[in-house]
């Protein structure tokens, strides 16, 4: 979850990042955060139960690890 610091004029500024999964927080220097992490912003269609819903999360790179690792037909990972 990104959390950002309201200023004055029409721009964010990342202040935190926060991993949804384990709640491991990602250090933030001059909005940039010092690590990657994996973001989610996602809009539900017409045919789902979320019809209409937005979910936002991030996940660190260890939670996205075990998140790929328990997928029953493996992501395709290209390098």
């Amino acid at each position: 979850m990104r959390q950002y610091r309201q200023q004055v004029k029409e721009t964010k500024e990342i202040r935190r990042v926060i991993c949804n999964k384990c709640g491991k927080e990602v250090l933030v220097t001059d909005g940039i955060p010092e690590k990657e992490m994996f973001s989610v912003d996602y809009r539900w269609g017409y045919f789902s139960g979320k019809d209409g819903e937005r979910h936002r999360f991030e996940l660190c790179e260890e939670c996205y690890d075990a998140l790929l690792a328990s997928f029953a037909i493996p992501a395709d990972i290209e390098e």
